[in-house]
């Protein structure tokens, strides 16, 4: 009994009653799932706005010992991926405390970048890790338009505000200035990876920076990763039996996946949430089927 009411007593109480007592190490655990993005009303993201408020909270909770992060997303935004990286690793030198990085079923790409501002990263023998890489997508719709007879009208003030306009033939400059892009964003990763990993890196392996991505042992073999295990048996490792894993969490709005419960009522009926609302179904249909293709591109 007196165990258990210890945290609540002022010090000076406690030590007379207790002395010596000492409370359970607390690990504070922050989910970073999903694909990198923007939020809207009808799609998640895993982005910085949705997961500052549950970072401040792990880093500043009472007690805490280290911050563990679990990821688990194929990637996506690189300049998220990055606002992420850079708001953890300030909090951790704010508060002086040890990052640990858990990869679930995949960290790579954004994901992986994510993970490196842990100080050690582990992930499961299955997990699949790397993808260092930049990759840009789309279709082209020349020879559907010509089809249905339709004629594509573009003005624009500037010689390349329509580059790699979908509905234009794909030209050779334009092609050009977009991986010079991509070059410039690679390179911003590849230094990332570098500074964060340092020495544990096998930085003369060409494959690492090639967008390939390997399961634990290759991921480990690599120095992309510090070993294989799972966040109950590692901390338990690090900061003994006693251990509590605190997840900390921040409720989802019942519009976007996962949040609330499936149904609400609306005074006038659903056409309240706007002329829009038709317009967010098929964006997020949209949205749903890309975030499909990232995962797949990993066999999920």
């Amino acid at each position: 009994m007196k165990n258990r009411i210890a945290p609540f007593l002022p010090p000076i109480v406690r030590n007379r009653i207790l002395p010596g007592w000492e409370p359970k190490p607390v690990v504070a655990v922050v989910r970073l799932a999903g694909v990198i993005g923007p939020s809207q009303p009808l799609r998640g993201g895993l982005n910085l706005a949705a997961v500052a408020g549950p970072l401040e909270a792990a880093f500043s909770l009472r007690g805490v010992k280290a911050v563990a992060l679990i990821v688990n997303s194929p990637g996506g935004s690189p300049v998220q991926s990055s606002l992420i990286y850079k708001r953890i690793r300030s909090l951790a030198e704010e508060k002086e405390l040890p990052v640990y990085a858990f990869a679930e079923d995949v960290a790579a790409s954004g994901g992986y970048m994510i993970a490196c501002a842990a100080d050690e990263i582990y992930a499961d023998e299955s997990s699949v890790i790397g993808s260092i890489g930049v990759v840009s997508a789309g279709f082209g719709f020349t020879g559907l338009i010509e089809k249905l007879g339709v004629e594509r009208r573009v003005h624009t003030a500037g010689e390349s505000k329509a580059m790699l306009d979908p509905f234009q033939p794909e030209k050779e400059e334009d092609v050009k200035r977009l991986e010079t892009l991509q070059r410039d964003v690679h390179e911003n990763f590849k230094k990332l990876v570098r500074d964060a990993r340092g020495d544990r890196l096998k930085a003369d392996d060409p494959a690492i920076f090639s967008g390939e991505f390997w399961a634990g042992e290759g991921a480990l073999a690599r120095g992309l990763i510090d070993g294989i295990a799972d966040i109950r048996g590692k901390m338990r490792d690090l900061f003994g039996k006693e251990v509590k894993l605190k997840l900390v969490t921040q409720r989802t709005p019942w519009w976007r996946p996962g949040g609330g419960v499936g149904f609400a009522r609306f005074p006038g009926g659903f056409e309240r949430l706007g002329a829009g609302f038709a317009g967010e179904i098929g964006d997020g249909l949209i949205a749903a089927a890309e975030r499909r293709s990232l995962w797949s591109r990993f066999g999920l």
